[in-house]
């Protein structure tokens, strides 16, 4: 049996190898125990599911041994997106709740992920007890299953559909009047739990809709539901030739992650938007707090806060981190590189859902492509270019990498390093402003190499001195 470990935001398997539905009741088992012994259980659990194969099936089993615990399940109806279960954690007062999404990896994949009461990831310190517990009940009947029909005449199930609650909480934070001046807004969901989430709440306002990959595939079309520029190819073009389409969005599997396309087909990276997002939300909507940023995001993020006067909490990767500043009320957004991001007064979760809607309103409040805001933005802050390279190691490479990432480089591609921090693997900072990361894949034989730098010039310089730090 292969150990149950859970990353940044849970475990996850390939299905019919060690995704199956043993060690799902297995790792459910260890999630229901740490929740009792949390003293929350009496609250329920929230059980929900993505688009993937069988989410439906594994959700079901979940719930079965919920009940055969005696934990209350609230069963969602249909594939959810993360933020929506998120946001019903917290409607409902809930536990927390099980989640069955391997988000934006590729279709044979399929995970769980365990959020608390919070609404936001779990912690480290409850995702190491609930690996212990399921490690040591492995190989083991250590699990009481109770059909769903007893469980329903027990008080211990109830079907939800928490579809229409977040998009009434989402038209509070979201101006779809502004939205609506558009007139036309291209949409992909990349078939996945976005499906309904961002047309709906469009359609009911006004907004014309062309919408493309909206039914549900667990194949994804054949690519990983990621809303990158490397997988939306026909997204981009669909946007690019349609001179009536001034904006694309999209999410990826789970919905917590977003795409940005402007409206000449050009994709936007997150990067960008959270810097714009940051300066909309102070300049436009007076929201007020400091930003939360990962160790790997841009630091055009840090420039716009400087320009506004606001704090920067800089956290390692992961969304649970910037979640907890959400739920301690310190920011007014807080975001990631890989497309994740929430605001002040939202959940503590990824969302690109609203992330994607708060892109259109800026759009169409400023009346202006994304492409010319962010131009706007650099000669008010000066340029930020990013970049990321993922290295492949060699088994020597991969053995020699703890020796070689100790040594502190006195300069990358002839600029001085002015600091080194290691919040999150080891980050350069050089003495024209510019950076590198350096982090060790936990799950491949790959070092993430992150670069920032002013000119595509020296970004690209400083992503082959980076390489040549790693491979020699």
């Amino acid at each position: 049996m292969q150990r149950i470990t859970f990353g940044t935001s849970g475990w996850r398997g390939i299905l019919c190898e060690d995704f199956i539905f043993e060690n799902v009741k297995v790792v459910t088992q260890a999630i229901a125990d740490n929740v009792k012994a949390s003293g929350e259980a009496g609250k329920g659990i929230i059980v929900g599911y993505d688009s993937r194969f069988m989410g439906e099936g594994f959700a079901r089993e979940a719930a079965r041994v919920l009940a055969g615990a005696g934990i209350k399940v609230f069963l969602c109806t249909r594939d959810t997106p993360t933020p929506v279960i998120a946001f019903e954690i917290l409607r409902r007062k809930t536990a927390g709740a099980i989640n069955f999404t391997a988000s934006h990896n590729p279709p044979e994949y399929n995970g769980i992920k365990f959020s608390p009461s919070s609404g936001g990831p779990a912690l480290p310190e409850t995702t190491k007890d609930i690996e212990r517990r399921a490690n040591e009940m492995m190989g083991e009947i250590c699990y009481k299953e109770c059909s769903l029909e007893k469980a329903a005449a027990d008080g211990l199930l109830e079907e939800i559909d928490p579809m229409h609650p977040y998009l009434e909480d989402l038209a509070k934070k979201v101006d779809f009047r502004t939205i609506a001046k558009l007139g036309t807004l291209a949409v992909n969901p990349l078939y996945g739990t976005g499906r309904g989430y961002l047309a709906e709440p469009l359609q009911a306002h006004g907004v014309k809709v062309v919408q493309i990959n909206a039914h549900r595939d667990p194949y994804f079309g054949g690519f990983p539901p990621e809303p990158s520029e490397k997988y939306i190819q026909d997204f981009i073009s669909l946007v690019k030739n349609d001179p009536a389409i001034p904006l694309g969005i999209s999410t990826d599997g789970d919905a917590d992650r977003f795409g940005v396309v402007d409206g000449d087909g050009s994709f936007i990276e997150p990067n960008y938007i959270i810097a714009l997002l940051l300066d909309y939300l102070i300049r436009v909507k007076k929201l007020t707090g400091g930003v939360g940023r990962s160790v790997a995001t841009s630091h055009l993020v840090d420039a716009v806060a400087k320009l506004h006067g606001v704090p920067v909490y800089e956290t390692p990767v992961g969304f649970k981190y910037i979640g907890e500043l959400i739920t301690q009320d310190k920011i007014i957004i807080g975001g990631e590189e890989s497309a994740g991001l929430t605001i002040k007064g939202h959940v503590p979760e990824k969302d690109g859902i609203l992330a994607c809607l708060l892109a259109a309103e800026m759009v169409a409040h400023e009346g202006k492509p994304v492409k010319v805001l962010l131009e706007e933005l650099y000669r008010k802050v000066g340029r930020y270019l990013t970049k990321r390279v993922n290295i492949t190691l060699s088994p020597e490479l991969e053995d020699a990498f703890p020796e070689r990432i100790k040594a502190t480089p006195t300069s990358f591609a002839g600029v001085p390093v002015k600091e080194l921090i290691t919040v999150d693997g080891n980050k350069f900072l050089l003495e024209d402003g510019s950076w590198l990361l350096f982090r060790k894949s936990g799950t491949e034989p790959v070092v993430r190499l992150y670069c920032e730098a002013a000119s595509e010039e020296r970004l690209q310089a400083l992503a082959e001195a980076g390489k040549a730090f790693i491979v020699g």
